[in-house]
C-alpha cells in the first residue's frame, strides 16, 4: 500500500510466464497493435504515436523531453514535489533554459502562476506539469494551463505516472501534446514499461529538429519505425513485460474506466473518513487530493519510521515515507489499481488505529 508498485492481478503474473516469441514475430506484432489500441482508450486519445517505451516511468519522462527540446529552448516547469524537480533536471540536461513555477509541496500549480511565468517567458518551447504528484498526493487541474501554453505557442507536456487508470486523464480533450505514464501504479502491472503518447503537433516538432535527438534509444524518429507499420528493428522489446501490460490493460477496460475511477474515489474517501475519525488529516490541498495516493499526516509525537516499520512487521502493510520537505511529516498510502480495495482500506485503518499513538 505504498506509492508503487501496486498489487498485481494473478492473471498479469501468469501472462508474464508465457513462452517467449521473437520481438518481430507476427504474434507479438499483433499484440503490439492491441496494446497501442488499448492505450489510446485509457489515455482517451486518437494519437497515432501511442505506445509503451521500454523502460520505467522516468524513461518516459526523458523520452518526451529529449525528443521535443533542443539546446537553448525555453521551458516552463511546474514544481510542487519530487517529480517536478526531476523534470527540471531532465530538461536542463537537454540544454533547455528552465523557468520553474513553484508551489509549496502538497499544493497544486495554479493556472495564474503559469500565466505570470508566460509574461516573463513570452516564447517558450514547452510547458510541463505533473498531473498527479506522487510525492505529495496533489492533483493539479490542467485544462486552463494547457490553453495558456498553446496560446503562447508552446507544447504542453503532462506527467500522468500516478493518474493514468486511477482518475480521468483526457489527452485529446485537454489538448496535451506529450504525455508519459508508468505501468506499476494504477495500471497494476510490474514496473518496466512507460506508456507515452505524442500529438501530431509534437511529432512534427520531433521530426523537424535541427539536431539529432541526444538519446539514440529514446529517439521517436527511430522508434516510430518499429512501433509503426514498417516494423524496422530498433531494439529487443521486453516481451514478457508487454505480455503483462496487455493483460493489465485488458483488465482495466473490462472493468471500465468510469467504474474504475469511482472505485478509486470511494476507497480514498473511506480512508480519509477513517483517518479523520482518528484526528489525522491529509497533507495535500483540500479539493485537489489524489484518490490513489494519500499523504496522511503523522500524528504529533509519533516517529514515522517506527510507524512504518510496525505496519510492515506486525501487519504486513507497506506504506511510503515522506520525501523532501515532507520527510518525517507524512506517510504515503497507495490505493492504486489492484490495491484499491475496501478490505485493504479496512485493514490499514485497523492497523493504524492500533499503533499510531504517541
Amino acid at each position: 500500500m505504498g506509492p508503487g508498485p501496486s498489487d498485481v492481478a494473478s492473471s498479469v503474473l501468469r501472462a508474464m510466464s508465457q513462452p517467449l516469441v521473437g520481438h518481430l514475430d507476427p504474434v507479438f506484432v499483433n499484440m503490439m497493435e492491441e496494446i497501442k489500441t488499448m492505450l489510446r482508450v485509457v489515455f482517451q486519445t486518437k494519437n497515432e504515436m501511442t505506445f509503451p517505451v521500454s523502460g520505467t516511468g522516468s524513461a518516459g519522462m526523458e523520452f518526451c523531453f529529449v525528443n521535443l527540446i533542443e539546446p537553448g529552448d525555453d521551458v516552463i516547469v511546474g514544481v510542487n514535489g519530487v517529480f517536478g524537480n526531476r523534470m527540471v533536471d531532465v530538461a536542463e540536461r537537454c540544454g533547455a533554459r528552465v523557468t520553474k513555477v513553484e508551489s509549496e509541496w502538497g499544493r497544486i500549480i495554479d493556472a495564474q502562476q503559469i500565466r505570470e511565468a508566460l509574461q516573463k517567458v513570452p516564447k517558450p518551447k514547452l510547458v510541463a506539469i505533473v498531473h498527479a504528484e506522487t510525492s505529495t498526493g496533489a492533483l493539479t487541474p490542467v485544462e486552463e494551463i494547457s490553453k495558456l501554453a498553446h496560446d503562447a505557442g508552446a507544447l504542453f507536456l503532462l506527467d500522468t505516472v500516478t493518474s493514468l487508470g486511477g482518475c480521468p486523464v483526457k489527452i485529446d480533450e485537454w489538448q496535451v501534446d506529450a504525455v508519459y505514464s508508468a505501468t506499476q501504479k494504477c495500471l497494476s502491472c510490474p514496473p518496466g514499461l512507460s506508456p507515452v503518447s505524442l500529438s501530431a503537433r509534437a511529432m512534427e516538432v520531433a521530426t523537424r529538429r535541427k539536431k539529432k535527438v541526444q538519446s539514440w534509444y529514446l529517439d521517436v524518429n527511430l522508434l516510430s519505425s518499429y512501433w509503426g507499420q514498417e516494423r524496422v528493428y530498433h531494439h529487443t522489446a521486453p516481451i514478457s513485460m508487454n505480455y503483462a501490460l496487455h493483460e493489465a490493460l485488458r483488465l482495466v477496460l473490462h472493468e471500465g474506466l468510469e467504474k474504475r475511477f469511482r472505485r478509486h474515489e470511494e476507497n480514498h474517501l473511506m480512508l480519509k473518513r477513517g483517518l479523520s475519525e482518528m484526528g489525522v488529516g491529509l497533507a495535500s490541498q483540500e479539493g485537489h487530493q489524489l484518490w490513489q495516493l494519500n499523504a496522511a499526516k503523522v500524528p504529533e509525537g509519533v516517529d514515522d519510521a517506527k510507524l512504518r516499520k510496525r505496519l510492515l512487521t506486525e501487519h504486513n502493510i507497506e506504506v511510503g515515507a515522506g520525501l523532501g520537505s515532507l520527510k518525517g511529516k507524512i506517510i504515503r498510502v497507495g490505493l492504486m489499481g489492484e490495491t484499491s480495495k475496501r478490505e485493504k482500506v479496512e485493514k490499514f485503518l485497523a492497523a493504524f488505529r492500533a499503533i499510531a499513538k504517541p
